[in-house]
């Protein structure tokens, strides 16, 4: 566990991840690129939009990264998008505070396992490929997505 995670408070690390339980969000997004090798930036990304920041700031300032912003309608986010934040700080404190839904546990499951696919790099390899799309498609119950597995998989 990470020496910021062991810092956090119990009763603010249980609070905020009952809070992310119902509303928080793991999302792993398809990015064409023509300057990649392979054409698609994969990015895993943590999140919780609120029409007020008070607590997305408490996010904020105890997993000690990621970014806050207003949209235009007024409704604030909070996300984490960055590997090395998500592998050190995200990841520990969700597997130190956990979640009681199953259906959060099970998302966060398979995000944990893609954040580690491609921290090996292995989203290089059209198996890797395969294996992060199969895990993605499990997660969000399906959810709606910009690019198709096909559409991914004919231009690798």
């Amino acid at each position: 566990m990470s020496y910021k995670v062991k810092n956090i408070p119990p009763s603010i690390g249980y609070y905020l991840a009952g809070f992310a339980d119902g509303e928080g969000s793991f999302n792993i997004a398809f990015r064409k690129r023509d300057d990649y090798a392979h054409r698609w930036k994969i990015s895993p990304c943590f999140s919780i939009s609120q029409r007020d920041p008070v607590i997305l700031s408490l996010f904020k300032k105890h997993l000690k990264c990621g970014t806050m912003r207003q949209r235009q309608d007024g409704i604030w986010y909070y996300e984490v998008n960055n590997l090395n934040s998500l592998c050190e700080n995200i990841i520990p404190f969700f597997e130190r505070f956990g979640f009681l839904s199953a259906k959060k546990k099970k998302d966060f499951s398979k995000f944990k396992r893609i954040v580690h696919l491609i921290k090996e790099g292995k989203q290089l390899t059209e198996e890797g490929l395969r294996e992060i799309l199969i895990l993605r498609k499990k997660m969000n119950n399906g959810g709606k997505r910009k690019y198709s597995e096909e559409e991914i998989l004919k231009e690798i």
